[in-house]
């Protein structure tokens, strides 16, 4: 017998500029667990390696917090949890993901920030919090935010994000 299909939560969020991007992000870093997947998606310039370089800063990190496009993972080991932050923006197939060896590092209990995973969609683990940013047509600093929240640690994100005061849009 089949298990049944886990239940996903699904929000929409109007983020107005940077601050707005920057604070949702923090909302969700006040919540984070080890073992926390999310997935970020979204055109070039929507603000998701802004989005990771806020939730990394407000776990602590005071360091320069750099882009992974080129170096496809930059880790952080902060007081309470470890992180990794994948871009896969290069990969030009799925296999790159193992060829790399960063199975292990996404089976872990530290947490994976994954740009881009549509690039290594069938290989990646289920995301707790799937996010795809799209730049607003009629304000260039605005992004609209879709959120889908599986599991319990996918939804205290989007319970945090919601309890942030960011508008929801239908």
């Amino acid at each position: 017998m089949k298990p049944p299909a886990e239940e996903i939560e699904q929000a929409c969020f109007l983020l107005p500029d940077l601050a707005a991007t920057e604070a949702l992000a923090a909302a969700v870093g006040r919540v984070l667990s080890p073992g926390t997947t999310v997935h970020l998606s979204g055109d070039l310039g929507t603000g998701k390696t802004a989005w990771c370089r806020a939730l990394i800063r407000s776990l602590g990190y005071n360091g320069r917090v750099k882009s992974p496009t080129f170096t496809l993972v930059e880790p952080y080991k902060l007081s309470h949890l470890t992180l990794y932050h994948f871009d896969f923006y290069r990969f030009s197939s799925e296999d790159e993901l193992h060829e790399a060896g960063f199975d292990e590092l996404l089976d872990s209990d530290a947490v994976a920030l994954v740009e881009w995973p549509e690039r290594a969609q069938h290989r990646l683990p289920a995301p707790d919090l799937r996010l795809c940013l799209r730049a607003v047509d009629d304000a260039p600093d605005a992004r609209e935010l879709r959120v889908e929240a599986r599991g319990p640690r996918g939804r205290a994100c989007l319970k945090a994000m919601r309890d942030a005061g960011y508008s929801a849009r239908p």
